[in-house]
């Protein structure tokens, strides 16, 4: 009888293993495709939203690998108990055959149970994949976004594939244009580093194809490459310093569109942006479960927004002649509404420019932004500014300053361009796979700056006096790294005692993440 209560609590192990490995991966196929349906947010932030999901499901996949390897574990253990029951044992006559039927059908459960265990590893080592080898001893990660877009312009624009304002028309540039491009396509990488000081370190780097064209026959197909971000991070528990070229933290905020990636949507039409060298601090104050007030404060590189003046060297800007750096803070309360974070910030900005001949200019700006769910399915993004001498940062339509005359002539008088703009969208789910966005912007440099002079000069259009912009877009996820989009968004540009010109785009989109 003990044999048979041995084999017993087997066939019950066996049983109780099978149905375990079942539900197991039963489970994992749910949370899998769970992850295969949260979708992005933001432009640039909806590309690391979409990679994010892309990096929970090789998390999943991992932690699948090690309950594979331990249902094997538990298979050989079990196997050796069948063994064992096996062996020749002085029992009644009537009990050896009985325990060879308890026996072979032990046997049979176990090959079905290594047998469903080798199929669940052997789909996993297809999904787990390593992507890149690192000469470190330290975990690399691949990431990025093919992305093709396919646009028609009605009109004029300053750029055929993502415009940002339209410019007076000529014979050459007015009418109808249809193109395609695949520039925006981006690379990342991102570094997994040891533990310093109780940090977790870690790094990244963002390149895209958008960085201008090489001379040559069908250049326009050659996108040169262009480093976005590159960064390096320490985060503690509640704190974290972020060194490198990074997205302005002081206005985080972006609209969500595919057709906008090699600049965020809205830029220079009231939404505020870089991608510039910086040193932050942040730290995170836990008022309840779901509420949080997030401080972070930095240097950053004292960018006007004029461009480089030699194409090979690194020319300083005037922003970087004072000697000083540009200084930045931001404040956001954070809690959950309708089980999604609810965000409301505000930040300050302060840049002191040195334009030669002992000119000095004062740039500054406030900003308020916001990211408020107004239900499960609908929400509400956005930012406000008002500001003077920030072109480095987009505003006044990317000018921070005006000249009466030649910046090299000492006479020349030089004012800071005052600014203000901003844009907001709504945002439809109506799927976890489709979700539908409309935004509006605008950056309306104040007119009383732009007629200070009889003929004002400076590094871009002097005479742009308001930026207008809108779009609807649908994004599809068909799954976690496929998604499709189409938009239609329309520019207006107004320049003083000129008028106003307008066009618009359509922008048909295919994206693959890996």
């Amino acid at each position: 009888m003990t044999g048979k209560n041995s084999l017993s609590e087997i066939m019950w192990k066996a049983s109780f293993l099978g149905a375990f490995l079942g539900l197991a991966a039963i489970c994992s196929w749910g949370q899998a495709a769970s992850i295969e349906t949260q979708q992005a947010a933001q432009v640039d932030p909806t590309v690391r939203e979409l990679a994010q999901q892309v990096r929970e499901l090789r998390t999943a996949i991992e932690e699948m690998r090690t309950e594979a390897a331990a249902y094997r574990a538990e298979t050989a253990e079990l196997r050796r108990e069948l063994e064992a029951t096996r062996e020749p044992k002085k029992e009644p006559a009537a009990e050896p055959a009985t325990a060879a039927v308890e026996g072979n059908n032990l046997e049979t459960r176990v090959a079905a149970l290594e047998e469903s265990s080798q199929l669940l590893n052997g789909k996993i080592d297809d999904q787990y994949q390593t992507k890149v080898e690192s000469a470190s001893k330290y975990k690399v990660r691949l990431s990025g976004i093919a992305l093709l877009n396919l646009y028609a312009n009605h009109g004029a624009f300053d750029n055929a594939d993502f415009p940002s304002y339209v410019p007076q028309p000529t014979p050459f540039n007015s009418g109808t244009s249809l193109g395609a491009t695949l520039r925006q396509s981006e690379l990342g990488l991102e570094i997994f580093g040891p533990r310093l000081a109780g940090a977790r370190v870690s790094g990244s780097l963002q390149v895209d194809f958008a960085g201008g064209f090489p001379n040559t026959l069908s250049g326009a197909n050659y996108g040169l490459l262009r480093l976005r971000t590159a960064s390096m991070r320490m985060d503690w528990q509640d704190t974290s310093l972020v060194v490198g070229q990074d997205t302005l933290f002081i206005s985080p905020e972006s609209p969500t569109s595919f057709a906008s990636l090699a600049v965020p949507a809205l830029s220079y039409e009231g939404n505020l942006w870089g991608w510039i060298p910086q040193v932050r601090l942040e730290h995170r104050f836990t008022i309840a479960d779901d509420e949080n007030i997030t401080v972070q404060a930095g240097i950053i590189d004292n960018f006007t927004g004029e461009p480089p003046f030699v194409p090979y060297d690194r020319q300083k800007q005037a922003g970087e002649s004072s000697g000083q750096p540009a200084y930045g803070v931001r404040m956001a309360w954070t809690r959950k509404l309708f089980r999604q974070p609810m965000t409301l910030g505000t930040a300050g900005y302060y840049s002191r420019q040195t334009w030669g001949f002992n000119r000095h200019v004062d740039g500054w700006a406030g900003m308020f932004d916001w990211a408020v769910p107004l239900s499960q399915r609908w929400s509400l993004n956005g930012e406000f500014y008002r500001g003077r001498a920030i072109g480095g940062l987009g505003g006044g339509i990317g000018r921070s300053t005006l000249y009466s005359g030649s910046i090299f002539d000492p006479a020349t008088r030089i004012i800071g361009l005052d600014a203000l703009g901003g844009w907001s969208q709504i945002k439809f789910r109506a799927t976890p796979k489709l979700e539908f966005n409309g935004a509006f912007g605008l950056d309306n440099p104040i007119a009383g700056d732009i007629r200070a002079f009889p003929v004002a000069v400076s590094y871009f259009d002097p005479t742009l006096v308001q930026n207008r912009a809108a779009f609807v877009n649908f994004i599809y996820h068909a799954r976690s790294n496929l998604l499709f989009s189409s938009e239609y968004r329309r520019l207006r540009t107004f320049a003083v005692d000129n008028g106003s010109q307008s066009a618009g785009q359509v922008n048909l989109m295919m994206g693959v993440l890996f």
